[in-house]
């Protein structure tokens, strides 16, 4: 659902914005403290002012020459301290070592006064080489910066725990990736950027003291009612799980897919982060894999709920030296796949428009998803005109009974369906309203992302704010953008997405 109104407040211009950087106040061994690199002659592509609306940010600033300059990078934010930070993780699967932020840059966080009231911190991505880069150019570009802005808000209208997307600026410096492509920086917003892999780097390297610092650092900034637990530690662990079982559950029920689910790309507050080669599924394949350059599938769709479990359990293993007993550990880990389950099913009935649970509920979702997946039936269009579905009259599920090849399939699962609303005496109109407030009509299908980039390299930036409007409202009809809910044209089945960015 669209998050409600919030009461007017005062809004600040850019240079009244109160920045601190907490994260700098930790040891020098957490970053590298450094100025980002100049972009040259940039210009705004886009900003969102929901995302300006978290700090009381007039969105009139995107229009001034400040603006721009200050979030290219090539103007300081009074009272900033620009860092980059160190951390390492584990990269489909494999241990890599040290990474740390090789093009993103940490300017501070600035008061977000909303419910619950708290901070956000505000990252450059894109800002230019760091002692962490690796032989990047630590560099981001258009393509990426769009798709990172427009997924990271729609997300978040999604009510899916997300990092959010302040703004995007770009530049006619072209850097080589698969082939020449303009820079672009990519202003990012979260209460925190640490991640299972900021634990994993100071765990590996045996350095327990750095460890219990970022330990603290994040219960006093993130969790500070766990602070007076008996071991802060495990219930820091527990929290974590819990939060990422939820989100992930959440990725499934609207049927995201990361991408990259490597633990430097998990976030410790279980936010969607990092958003690379993503996708939303449109033709049902529980198998599907979003990201071309992941030729194991290790990060298919069907696998995100025990990747993220597998993801846990190395946060585990790097918090063990602060718990203590193994016992303690696995206990918090244990959470996760009841909180998974729970989550999930509310979700899945919700989605269904059921009002009670019935423990036959899991066969019933497992048939869906079983002829779905005969039929790769469209996500979002099975969803959302399941809602229309009236319980006495089956001869009005054409529109949806013809997303299916194997209509005789859909048909017998429909008898199972409407049964099970009989059983708890489900009306039409009120469900109706109930399902299309949780399934959503527009999502960032790949090819209108496309579309919009296609624009935008042409310096027609038009269509990136049009389409982020219609995502901002994913669950309203909005006849007027109708298009925008449609199946994919047959040329986007061409497009490809990989981790080059």
């Amino acid at each position: 659902m669209n998050a409600p109104d919030r009461p007017a407040r005062n809004t600040l211009r850019l240079d009244e914005l109160p920045i601190r950087n907490s994260f700098a106040e930790l040891p020098p061994a957490f970053y590298t403290r450094l100025q980002p690199t100049p972009l040259p002659d940039p210009y705004l592509v886009c900003g969102s002012a929901a995302a300006a609306g978290l700090i009381d940010l007039d969105p009139a600033e995107f229009s001034s020459r400040e603006f721009v300059e200050t979030f290219s990078g090539n103007r300081a934010l009074p009272g900033s301290t620009p860092i980059a930070a160190v951390y390492s993780g584990h990269q489909f699967g494999v241990w890599a070592g040290q990474l740390g932020d090789g093009r993103a840059i940490l300017l501070g966080e600035v008061e977000a006064p909303g419910t619950p009231p708290g901070t956000l911190e505000l990252q450059l991505k894109g800002a230019g080489m760091t002692p962490y880069s690796r032989m990047g150019d630590g560099r981001a570009v258009l393509r990426s910066s769009i798709r990172e802005f427009l997924c990271s808000e729609a997300m978040a209208a999604l009510g899916i725990p997300t990092s959010r997307a302040l703004c995007v600026t770009g530049s006619d410096q072209r850097v080589m990736r698969e082939m020449p492509e303009t820079s672009a920086v990519a202003t990012r917003m979260a209460p925190s950027f640490v991640r299972f892999g900021s634990f994993e780097h100071w765990f590996y390297n045996g350095r327990k003291d750095e460890l219990k610092i970022l330990a603290d650092h994040v219960i006093d900034r993130c969790y500070p009612e766990l602070r007076d637990d008996k071991n802060p530690y495990q219930s820091l662990l527990s929290e974590v799980t819990r939060r990422t079982a939820h989100m992930i559950a959440q990725w499934q029920a609207v049927g995201f897919m990361h991408g990259v689910m490597n633990t430097d790309n998990m976030s410790i507050l279980g936010l969607t982060l990092d958003y690379g080669p993503f996708g939303f599924m449109e033709a049902f394949d529980a198998q599907h894999i979003c990201n071309h350059t992941d030729q194991q599938g290790r990060y298919a769709y069907s696998m995100q709920p025990q990747i993220a479990h597998w993801n846990c359990y190395a946060l585990g293993q790097a918090l063990l030296p602060l718990i203590g007993a193994v016992e303690d550990a696995q206990a918090a880990l244990e959470i996760y796949q009841p909180e998974y389950k729970a989550k999930l099913n509310a979700l899945l009935q919700a989605k269904l428009g059921l009002q009670t649970s019935e423990p036959e509920d899991s066969s019933l979702f497992d048939a869906m998803f079983s002829i779905m997946q005969a039929s790769h039936v469209d996500f979002p269009q099975f969803f959302r005109k399941l809602g229309d579905l009236r319980l006495d009259d089956a001869t009005a599920d054409a529109p949806l009974r013809d997303l299916f090849i194997d209509r005789a399939a859909f048909d017998t699962w429909a008898v199972q369906y409407r049964s099970r609303l009989k059983r708890e005496n489900s009306q039409d109109a009120p469900r109706r309203l109930a399902m299309h407030r949780v399934n959503p009509k527009y999502v960032l299908r790949n090819y209108l992302a496309q579309v919009a980039i296609d624009k935008a390299q042409e310096k027609d930036f038009s269509e990136v704010q049009r389409l982020l409007q219609v995502l901002e409202r994913p669950y309203d009809e909005q006849p007027e953008n109708e298009r925008y809910a449609a199946l994919p044209p047959d040329w986007a089945a061409h497009l490809e997405v990989s981790c080059s960015s």
